[in-house]
Order: C-alpha cells, then sequence, then structure tokens
C-alpha cells in the first residue's frame, strides 16, 4: 500500500515506442507533473532500470491525450522527449512517430467516437499549437492492427495509419523558412559551411554529409563511436538553435533544448549497407540519403517529424535537400534513405512555399495496458 497506481497504455508507434497518459490522470504543467513522468521512466538513469522506459532515446518518449481543446480538434496531444541521464523532460517539439500513435490511442480509450472503416482523426499538437490529420482504420470498435503496410525498422507488417502534417509549418518558429533563407552560410568551429535551417513539422537544419567529413552513409557505430563528430554535430544543431530563436547560446541549446532542432546531413542517392538486417539498400530505390541525429546520438531509423521536413524542404528550390535530388521540380514521392531503409513522404508546396501536402505513413500497436506504479513517499501528488 505505499505505490500509487497511474493507468498507462505502452505503444510501438512508428519506430519509436512510447509511454501514452490520459490527460486527466496527470496532475497540471509545471514541476510536479515532470516530477511523476521522471519516476514512470525510470530516470535518470542510462538503464531506466527502476522504471518503464527502454534506454534509448527511441524509447524514451510521451504522449499525453485528452479530448480536444480547440475548434476543430477531436483530440489534444503534447509530446516529451523524456532524458535519460538527466532530471530534464523536453517539452520543446513533437515526436511523428509517437504521434501515429495517437488516433488509435484515443480511439481505444473512448476519447474520440469512431466508426467502422477509415476515421478521421484531427490531433491539435500542443507542443507546437499546429493541427494534425491522422487516418485510422477501425475494426469491432477498435483501431485495427492487422493489415499489409511494412515501414523500414519495424519487424513484419501492419495497418496503415496516414499522418498529414502539411498544418505544421513553422511549428517552433513560426516560419517555414527560419532564416527567410533557403542556404545560409553559418561559422562553425571548423570554418563556414553552409546549411538549410526548415521547420515543419519540427525544426530541422540540414548540412551536405562532406561538410561535416562524412560519406552519409555511415551506420549507428561510425557515428556514434566518434565523439570529435558527435561534438561537432551538436555544435551545428546548438547553431541552429540559437537562429531559430530556441536558446540564447549552444550551452543553452544543449541543457534546455536538447531534442529540437535535429540536424541531418545528407547526400544523393547511392548504395549503401544495413549490418543488423545484412542487407544494401539500393541507389534506385532511394532519392537521397540521410543520417539524422536525435538527442546526440544517430536516429537509427529516421522520425518522422524529420520526414516530413526533408520531403518539404525537397520542394523548396534552393535548399540543399533541392539541390541534392538535382531537380528543381521533384515529384510528390520523396523516398528518403536512412540507415534502417528506406521511408516516403509525399509533400507539395507551392511556389509562394505554402505546404500544400506533407503526409507519412506509419504503423502503430498497443503493447501493454494496465498501470505505471510509483512510491506515494516520493511521487503522491
Amino acid at each position: 500500500m505505499d505505490q500509487f497506481r497511474i493507468p498507462c497504455v505502452i505503444m510501438r508507434a512508428g519506430t519509436s515506442k512510447g509511454i501514452f497518459l490520459k490527460q486527466n490522470d496527470l496532475p497540471a504543467p509545471g514541476p510536479e507533473r515532470d516530477k511523476i513522468i521522471l519516476g514512470i521512466f525510470g530516470s535518470p538513469d542510462k538503464r531506466q532500470i527502476d522504471g518503464l522506459a527502454g534506454a534509448d532515446p527511441l524509447t524514451s518518449k510521451l504522449a499525453i491525450v485528452g479530448p480536444g481543446s480547440v475548434p476543430g480538434a477531436d483530440v489534444d496531444y503534447t509530446f516529451a522527449q523524456v532524458s535519460i541521464t538527466d532530471a530534464k523532460v523536453d517539452w520543446n517539439g513533437n515526436c511523428g512517430n509517437i504521434s501515429s500513435g495517437v488516433a488509435p490511442f484515443a480511439i481505444d480509450e473512448s476519447i474520440v467516437s469512431c466508426h467502422e472503416g477509415l476515421n478521421e482523426v484531427t490531433i491539435w499538437q500542443t507542443n507546437t499549437q499546429k493541427l494534425m490529420k491522422s487516418y485510422v482504420m477501425v475494426e469491432n470498435g477498435k483501431a485495427k492492427v492487422t493489415g499489409d503496410a511494412e515501414i523500414a525498422g519495424v519487424p513484419g507488417t501492419a495497418a496503415p495509419i496516414q499522418m498529414d502534417m502539411s498544418g505544421t509549418a513553422g511549428a517552433a518558429t513560426g516560419k517555414l523558412l527560419p532564416t527567410g533563407n533557403p542556404v545560409d552560410v553559418i561559422e562553425t568551429s571548423r570554418g563556414p559551411i553552409e546549411a538549410s535551417i526548415v521547420d515543419c513539422a519540427n525544426p530541422v537544419i540540414f548540412v551536405r554529409a562532406e561538410s561535416v567529413g562524412m560519406k552519409g552513409t555511415e551506420d549507428q557505430q561510425e557515428i556514434d563511436g566518434n565523439p570529435e563528430l558527435l561534438k561537432y554535430l551538436e555544435e551545428i544543431r546548438g547553431i541552429a538553435c540559437v537562429k531559430c530563436g530556441m536558446a540564447k547560446d549552444l550551452e543553452d541549446a544543449t541543457k534546455n533544448s536538447p531534442a529540437f532542432p535535429m540536424v541531418a546531413f545528407i547526400t544523393e542517392a547511392q548504395d549503401y549497407y544495413y549490418p543488423p538486417e545484412n542487407k544494401t539498400i539500393k541507389k534506385e530505390d532511394v532519392d537521397l540519403v540521410s543520417r539524422l541525429m536525435f538527442m546526440q546520438v544517430l536516429h537509427k531509423t529516421y522520425a518522422g517529424t524529420a520526414t516530413v521536413c526533408t520531403g518539404v524542404a525537397a520542394k523548396i528550390k534552393g535548399t540543399l535537400v533541392n539541390q541534392v535530388l538535382h531537380n528543381d521540380n521533384p515529384p510528390e514521392l520523396v523516398r528518403i534513405g536512412h540507415p534502417a531503409g528506406m521511408i516516403p513522404c509525399y509533400s507539395e508546396v507551392d511556389e509562394n512555399n505554402n505546404v500544400k501536402k506533407a503526409a507519412i505513413v506509419r504503423t502503430a500497436r498497443r503493447l501493454m495496458e494496465g498501470y505505471a506504479l510509483l512510491e506515494k513517499a516520493k511521487y503522491q501528488y
């Protein structure tokens, strides 16, 4: 009796895994809520051994879901990236993969009403103050799980979930191009390099792989095992954070906005090898190759929000992403090669840089439902 319970669900959403909580099962935003979340996750601890999270940035994610609070929204969704090593809950952005689990969770928890067949769920993303749309199949009153959609980085197949994030342009900064330019020259400790900062779904700073001394096809060991490279990429990310107005200096960016913006280094389409599955991703199956840094390490696949941002950046004339395609008017479908395979984005941007489409297909599955238990003496509110 010295513990209390908080209802929770663990879901695999896209290529991430998160803890999903109902809004009314937590205290109001503030230090008390953060403390409880850290307790549920088992942070700070590099193994998160005394909590429910999985000791990896891709499994230390939180979704808080409740009824829609703005006109036109069916549900509210708040995202948090929970630090593994620090007592820090980062509320500064969104996760596109975790977003794909929000509508299925809301349907299964009866937060929204649904009907048999395809349902459109409008999500108010509270971190970015933007609307997203999710399209989910419902069968026997619940979100359908079984299907034939396959996404790189997740074994097997499942029911497809389409996420339309066209309404998320300027999510963090208020502008699709935060600096007003498709390309900027930024000064780094190694000299000036070109960069494109684009903000759709989440802000991303894109640089060419050769600008950071890389080929762009490296695997996790090659990148995460290179401390000098990691330090340099975090410097570049911090510069973007300051330029976007999300931090006052590089130290502040690392401390208070460690997740966003993300940094991606890109290169032209080419063959590369994925060791865990002993497979080669072929040049003809991708339009460009990208490696994405997330929480100061290589993302094992590719973030959903970064997918949207990359697809949109590909359609903005002059950005580095647009340049590596060697096509001023690329097709709607852009195929991004990431470490584990290919992720597609369907995007459309008009001549005035208005985003008309920014859609990805993900899958999601409820893995566990029950209660998180916390010690009353430490966390009771």
